[in-house]
């Protein structure tokens, strides 16, 4: 028997590819560890023990990281109100860098030469994995089979790994029925590839797993409230069910669970990927997307607008990017996150949310914070505000504005008459 090239740690997730390249791995003369990391996925994790154990893993590891997913990824994300362009809530893109780091550490532990994924050679988890492996172990090894010729030339399509699995007799699934590819965790699940690739065509009904269609969700609102402190959700209230949830973990599974039966976090987005590729991507974000609305209401409540206004324009934007673009283990996510508990400080207070049909409505909020002065902002009293004040501030704001008119008035372009966007008169 030829000697062993070295010890790899493979990322497995139990499915075809995987499965094949674990498969692939010994073939090529590796020695080959099995890991899989339990992020809140729906998954049979024995299921998958036993099936990378009979394709020929030397051991199985799997870790439980739902509550580091949850503490340490997602309430950073949810604080800085994290989205990337407009719309996605990254939730692959948050779990990555804990299943990374699970990795590396058994990788250490085990002695292994060489990690391994099943990315493929166009997507953005090529790119968050192994940089998230160099950031936490400069000198590892990695082997990326969808980038290697001998591999992609011999598993072109899907027809070749599925002859490949029945010549290494691995149980695969058929998936004819339901052609995409699925990602999941604890903050969401996202869909793309095969009918998904056009972009117009509709996904069937049966396709979203965790959430209720929103025509199909209960015609009667449910209403819960949050609690939030230092921008944190510290205990969500049912009262509906009498139950109380203030475990991290705990809390997210309880609104994920609320979301999923009011059809709450649908989204069907063409995105841009860190390669430079367009991607079509269909995704359920139950708990996060109440959170998300929650925790931007509340800070409206208890947070100073220049301080907003600086996290909304610097910290949410470039978070996003540094998570998308899986430079987590970096010295700029560090500089980041590191400025969001001072702009989180004064976040604390409770949001009164309702629950119905695919939508999150804001009921009302409330704070001990002192920023919001009830008074103040009243039109029925002066509260100490006086009105006269605010002619001086008119005065001010108006020199720029007036010397800005007197210009265009000298060059015969008074803003009198409407223009269009390009200054053109209509």
């Amino acid at each position: 028997m030829s000697e062993s090239k070295g010890r790899v740690l493979l990322a497995y997730s139990g499915g075809l590819d995987t499965s094949c390249i674990l498969a692939w791995l010994i073939e090529q003369g590796y020695e080959v560890y099995a890991f899989m990391a339990d992020v809140g996925q729906e998954e049979d994790f024995e299921a998958a023990r036993k099936k990378a154990l009979s394709v020929g893993a030397k051991k199985f590891f799997l870790e439980d990281l739902k509550r580091e997913f949850v503490t340490e990824l997602i309430y950073p994300a949810v604080q800085a109100n994290c989205i990337y362009e407009n719309v996605y809530l990254l939730g692959t893109s948050l779990a990555r860098p804990v299943i990374a780091r699970g990795m590396m550490a058994i990788a250490d532990r085990e002695g292994c030469d060489f990690v391994s994924h099943g990315c493929t050679g166009k997507g953005n988890d090529q790119v968050r994995f192994e940089l998230a492996f160099y950031g936490l172990k400069p000198d590892i090894k990695v082997i990326a089979p969808w980038r290697i010729p001998e591999f992609y030339n011999r598993f072109a399509g899907r027809q070749a790994l599925l002859q490949f699995a029945s010549e290494k007799q691995i149980p695969v699934q058929q998936t004819a029925a339901k052609p995409w590819s699925t990602d999941e965790n604890l903050f969401h699940i996202s869909y793309e590839a095969g009918i998904l690739e056009d972009p117009n065509t509709t996904p069937p009904d049966d396709m979203w797993k965790l959430t209720a269609s929103p025509e199909n969700a209960p015609n009667t609102p449910e209403r819960i409230s949050i609690e939030f402190k230092r921008g944190l959700p510290v205990k969500v209230t049912v009262p509906v069910e009498n139950k109380e949830y203030t475990d991290p973990v705990d809390v997210f599974l309880a609104l994920n669970a609320l979301a999923r039966k009011h059809g709450i976090g649908r989204i069907d987005i063409v995105e841009n990927r860190f390669i430079g590729v367009k991607s079509r991507g269909c995704y359920e974000s139950p708990a996060a997307t109440i959170l998300r609305v929650a925790h931007m209401d509340i800070e409206g409540l208890t947070l100073d607008r220049n301080v907003r206004a600086l996290r909304d324009q610097f910290v949410t934007v470039e978070l996003g990017r540094i998570l998308y673009n899986g430079h987590w283990f970096t010295p700029e996510r560090e500089f980041v996150v590191s400025s969001i508990p001072a702009s989180q400080r004064t976040v604390n207070g409770v949001v009164r949310l309702k629950l119905y049909k695919g939508n999150v409505v804001v009921e009302g909020r409330s704070s001990d914070e002192g920023l919001y002065d009830e008074k103040q902002s009243s039109m029925d009293e002066l509260g100490g505000f006086e009105p006269t004040d605010t002619t001086g501030f008119i005065q001010i704001e108006s020199i720029r504005i007036k010397k800005w008119a007197q210009s265009n008035i000298r060059k015969g372009q008074s803003g009198i008459e409407p223009k269009d966007v390009y200054g053109t008169r209509v």
